[in-house]
């Protein structure tokens, strides 16, 4: 499985991104899909994770009402709309999958990464 992960620019604070992050080499229909963010000197952050019927869903606590995770399992594809952005979640984001059917925020139970993308939040 490869992921692309898109959609990361700079924005300013209260502004609004959506990330993309398109799956090749294999149907990610039945993984469960996450996003992590990691900013310089910090370590990876759980954002949020879908289920693989996109169901259930989980947020990190950081961004619970800002931001919304969603697949197109029709289209190998999982989608991140960040609202109210905040300079704090400056960072590079990634895309990752997990061939389990439990939603994790763990990044070690992930097995697919994508090469993430740069959100920036201005002031």
């Amino acid at each position: 499985v490869q992921l692309q992960a898109s959609g990361g620019g700079l924005v300013q604070a209260g502004g609004s991104l959506r990330l993309s992050c398109a799956a090749s080499g294999r149907s990610v229909s039945y993984y469960t899909m996450g996003w992590f963010r990691q900013a310089p000197g910090k370590e990876r952050e759980f954002v949020a994770a879908i289920n693989w019927s996109g169901v259930s869903t989980y947020y990190g606590d950081s961004v619970k009402g800002r931001f919304t995770i969603s697949r197109d399992s029709a289209k190998n594809m999982v989608y991140l709309q960040m609202n109210s952005l905040k300079p704090e979640d400056t960072a590079v984001y990634y895309c990752a999958a997990d061939q389990g059917f439990l939603i994790s925020a763990n990044p070690k139970e992930y097995d697919y990464w994508g090469q993430g993308t740069q959100v920036t939040v201005s002031s």
